[in-house]
C-alpha cells in the first residue's frame, strides 16, 4: 500500500514540525537564537527530507535515521546561522569548536531523536493500520453497491451486537474449566 500525495504531504508536514520544534527547542534552550528566515529554511528542508521517504510505511529504524539526519542538519544550520552568546553557551553546554558538537550535545540529540522516533513510529503504525482497515471496509461497501448478494454471502446476519469487553481487564488470564461450585473454598 503506498501513500497518496495528500497523505504523503500530511505525514511529511508532521515529521517536519516535530523535527524542527525538537531542534529549535534544544537550540533555544542552549542559549541560541533563530531568525524566522532560518526557521523557514529548516521547515522546508525537513519537509523535503520527510516527503522523499514518506511514500510508504516506514520502520522505527528508518524514522530514527531520518530524525537523526534531520537533527544533525538542523544543528549545523542553526549553528551557522546564529552565534551563541559565550556566557549562555558556557552554562548550557553549547560550547563546541566550529560545527562539531560536544559529547553531551551528541548524546542529547541522539536521545531526543530516539524518543521522538519511538513516538512517531507508533503514530505511523496507527495511521497505516487505520488506512488498511478503511481500505477493506470501503472495498466491501463498493462490492455491496455493485452486487448485494455477495455481501450477504460474506457477512452472515448477526442476531445481536457483540458485548463490548473492557480494556481494563485485557491483562487478566482466562482460566479454562467450569466455575467453582457455590460454597467451595479454593486455594
Amino acid at each position: 500500500m503506498s501513500a497518496t500525495m495528500f497523505l504523503r504531504a500530511v505525514r511529511a508536514a508532521a515529521f517536519a514540525v516535530v523535527s524542527v520544534v525538537l531542534g529549535l527547542g534544544a537550540h533555544v534552550f542552549a542559549g541560541g537564537a533563530v531568525s524566522a528566515r532560518t526557521l523557514l529554511v529548516a521547515m522546508a528542508g525537513s519537509f523535503l527530507l520527510a516527503f522523499a521517504v514518506a511514500g510508504r510505511e516506514r520502520s522505527r529504524g528508518v524514522i530514527f535515521l531520518a530524525l537523526a539526519a534531520s537533527q544533525a542538519a538542523l544543528h549545523v544550520l542553526f549553528s551557522v546561522a546564529h552565534t551563541v552568546e559565550p556566557l549562555a553557551a558556557a552554562h548550557s553546554g553549547h560550547v563546541h569548536s566550529g560545527l562539531v558538537p560536544g559529547l553531551g550535545m551528541l548524546v542529547t540529540h541522539a536521545w531526543a531523536a530516539g524518543m521522538t522516533a519511538l513516538w512517531l513510529s507508533r503514530g505511523e503504525a496507527l495511521v497505516w493500520a487505520l488506512l488498511r482497515r478503511l481500505e477493506s471496509r470501503l472495498r466491501l461497501i463498493v462490492v455491496a453497491a455493485v452486487d448485494p448478494a455477495y455481501v450477504s454471502f460474506v457477512l452472515p446476519l448477526v442476531e445481536s451486537a457483540p458485548t463490548p469487553r473492557s480494556a481494563m481487564l485485557g491483562h487478566q488470564v482466562g482460566r479454562r474449566g467450569p466455575p467453582p461450585a457455590a460454597g467451595t473454598v479454593t486455594a
